[in-house]
């Protein structure tokens, strides 16, 4: 067995490293530690890698589509890792999850309709309908400080009205980490098939859910879920290859397919890249080993900021993610206002994260930590926080 190096410290600055090399541009300095986008500091795995160097060496890149083993090996891991059978017919490449919601949103509503969002929730859920001229809605989460985010069904059914045509799902939730139980996607699915609302879960975090949670994808929980969803999955998060656009949408209602697949094709945003192809068959064939590794690291990392927070910053409260490497951190004991608090963290800290206020109405008071990276740049982040607090 291969025993993977989390601990690796690699320098990714001139590489055009969005969370690197544009600090200056949009934290307006360079020299911060970078906490923020949802990428990951460690090494893509060797058997992606080296699947990608091996098809460089046929030194041809023409056109290309998505062989039988791309697709089985998709098949297998969804059923590996959720319990979930698909088919074939059901999966489509897609050049991105938040490019795919965009086109699901341009197929299935008109300019003026109503785009329901769970607040706080990753930003583009909000951009992207309004550049789309949709109307975006807010059903915010409920925080329950015992048991964290709860989605408020009563209030749902009081804000849909004959324009709200879609929901944006986030599962498992960004940036809360929450891995949503049965009971909730069963009872959310049974709303808006009632109700004539059409799902799109985003479940690109799904595959670094932590013992004891389970993902359930949002599709699998009910027959009205299969029938009133599209569902967008990918391994770039898990595997750390965001930059290669690994994403695909999973359809079971044929109907819903034929649409949504339909105005893919006139598109013509079906069809992967080469290495999109590669990587994605090579981490669904031999990735099981490297996510559990990576898994058991960034879950130590979770504990070491629970830890070091309680020990040494106790008005600082993380939620600790169910799934994903992002941490929500609690800064409303603090009593600052949100630039204030953002001050805190980049100015005075040298940290950057991602300010809460970002995720929409909730979000007041928090920051959002990546934790994706070597504890040794966790450890100097947490003490120059401490130190900066102290001052």
């Amino acid at each position: 067995m291969t025993h993977y190096n989390f601990d690796e410290i690699i320098e990714r600055k001139g590489t055009n490293s969005v969370k690197f090399d544009q600090l200056k541009e949009l934290f307006g300095d360079e020299h911060l530690i970078p906490l923020w986008v949802a990428d990951m500091d460690f090494r893509t795995p060797d058997f992606i890698v080296n699947a990608i160097r091996q098809r460089c060496e046929h030194e041809i890149f023409g056109y290309t589509f998505g062989s039988d083993a791309y697709f089985q090996s998709i098949i297998d891991w969804v059923r590996y890792k959720h319990d979930w059978p698909i088919e074939r017919d059901w999966i489509s490449y897609i050049p991105g999850i938040v490019k795919g919601i965009a086109l699901a949103i341009q197929c299935f509503t008109e300019k003026g309709d109503k785009v329901i969002i769970q607040p706080p929730v990753y930003h583009p859920f909000r951009i992207v309908p309004e550049n789309l001229e949709r109307e975006v809605v807010y059903n915010p989460l409920k925080l329950d400080e015992r048991n964290g985010y709860q989605m408020d069904f009563e209030q749902l059914e009081q804000i849909i009205d004959n324009r709200c045509k879609l929901l944006i799902l986030c599962n498992p939730h960004n940036p809360g980490g929450i891995v949503w139980n049965k009971e909730t996607l069963i009872q959310l699915a049974e709303i808006c098939a009632r109700r004539g609302i059409l799902v799109i879960s985003d479940e690109i975090h799904s595959e670094m859910a932590y013992p004891p949670y389970k993902h359930r994808p949002f599709a699998s929980v009910s027959n009205e879920a299969a029938h009133n969803s599209v569902t967008f999955m990918a391994p770039s998060k898990t595997f750390n290859i965001a930059g290669i656009v690994t994403s695909y949408a999973i359809v079971p209602d044929p109907t819903l397919r034929n649409k949504f697949y339909n105005y893919l094709d006139a598109c013509e945003m079906r069809d992967g890249t080469i290495f999109a192809y590669t990587a994605t068959t090579a981490a669904y064939t031999y990735g099981a080993e490297w996510l559990q590794q990576m898994r058991n690291y960034v879950m130590e990392n979770v504990r070491f900021v629970s830890d070091y927070l309680k020990a040494h910053i106790p008005t600082i409260k993380a939620y600790p993610p169910q799934a994903s490497f992002l941490v929500w951190l609690d800064c409303r004991a603090l009593g600052l206002s949100q630039p204030k608090l953002v001050e805190l963290f980049t100015k005075k800290a040298g940290l950057a994260l991602n300010d809460g206020t970002m995720f929409g109405p909730g979000g007041e008071g928090f920051m959002r930590l990546n934790i994706g990276c070597p504890r040794e740049t966790l450890e100097k982040a947490l003490n120059a926080l401490k130190k900066a607090m102290d001052a």
